[in-house]
């Protein structure tokens, strides 16, 4: 299993002293969950695992001779491109959704169970959902997405923007770091980010957006937007990635982005990876028809944050496994920007 560089284990360590690391060491974590009483004395963690592949933090399965279940922990870095400072108390907002949404049966039945967390050590543990795997299959070529999934999915974001909090963790950091990624950083001109490493020519083709001054408009009034409080509680980063399925069904997790903001940005992302997936007028329509949308719901919005959600995954760090010519990207480009400067979404 890959580890991280030496130097962000010695920076973490000489940053937060008294903090526990996380790592692929059983002894040393069967010590750390024995002294918080989460584990007794006769259970002893055997085995470590990935069991997936995530972007934000490190996460573990971990092995007992009793059980298993799922340990993440938070760095000042995004594990997946740790050269990306992140911060690194956003076990707080992830924490407190899913005490926020025990108290909904049917969320409930989409979640994980919170176990344990730590906030000095910047440590959560969650319920194991066993043998599953992730929706980002859906990027590879002829891969076909269920209407029955996507209804489950459909249902749970209504329930979710239907939820009245009184009171939510601002998250403001981790707010900053994906307005940053998503509606700055993928539109301005020589930011570092060589997109020709990722597919020959896509540079020449991103400049145009570059230095559309109307883009650049745009995404900065959806960007304020995403930064404002809003009236809904939202997942944040509601895409394939975040889209689990097991022997009972369909799961979402990672919710670090949630916040209390705008519905039409978790609708926004769901349309958009649809689309990047192959989904056609009929998939986004049924969306636009089956989620139960709050009053306050404006449908130009969801235009604007799924054109700009499209246009980061190809301009952006945050790549995609997306099996596209450059000449694809380039029509989807087109696309994309349509729905963000006419505030509609148009697929013929």
């Amino acid at each position: 299993m890959e580890e991280l560089p030496k130097e962000y284990i010695e920076q973490f360590k000489k940053q937060f002293p008294n903090a526990f690391f996380l790592s692929y060491d059983t002894a040393a974590l069967t010590h750390f969950l024995q002294e918080k009483d989460f584990m007794d004395a006769g259970e002893k963690v055997e085995k470590l695992e990935k069991p997936g592949e995530g972007n934000m933090n490190f996460v573990v399965r971990a092995i007992t001779n009793q059980r298993s279940f799922i340990v993440k922990q938070a760095r000042p870095w995004v594990e997946k491109y740790p050269q990306i400072h992140a911060p690194v108390n956003r076990n707080k907002a992830e924490t407190a959704y899913y005490k926020v949404i025990k108290s909904n049966s049917l969320l409930e039945s989409f979640s994980p169970l919170l176990l344990f967390s730590d906030k000095k050590h910047f440590i959560a543990i969650y319920s194991d959902l066993g043998n599953s795997r992730d929706f980002t299959h859906l990027y590879e070529p002829e891969q076909i997405f269920l209407d029955k999934p996507l209804n489950k999915l459909l249902a749970y974001l209504s329930e979710l923007h239907a939820l009245e909090i009184k009171d939510f963790p601002e998250n403001k950091a981790m707010r900053e770091l994906n307005h940053e990624h998503i509606f700055k950083y993928p539109f301005v001109q020589d930011n570092g980010f060589d997109l020709n490493g990722i597919q020959d020519g896509l540079e020449e083709v991103a400049l145009k957006y570059k230095t559309d001054l109307a883009v650049k408009e745009k995404t900065t009034y959806l960007g304020d937007l995403y930064l404002s409080k809003g009236k809904s509680l939202i997942h944040g980063d509601f895409y394939p990635g975040s889209w689990v399925a097991n022997k009972t069904g369909i799961k979402v997790i990672d919710p670090e982005f949630s916040f209390l903001g705008y519905a039409e940005f978790d609708i926004g992302v769901l349309i958009a990876h649809l689309y990047l997936v192959g989904q056609g007028v009929d998939t986004i329509q049924h969306v636009l028809n089956h989620y139960i949308k709050p009053t306050y719901f404006d449908i130009k919005l969801v235009a604007g944050f799924a054109g700009t959600e499209i246009m980061r995954r190809l301009l952006g760090v945050a790549q995609l496994p997306l099996p596209f010519s450059l000449e694809k990207k380039e029509e989807i480009l087109v696309k994309a920007s349509n729905w963000l400067l006419n505030d509609e979404i148009v697929l013929e």
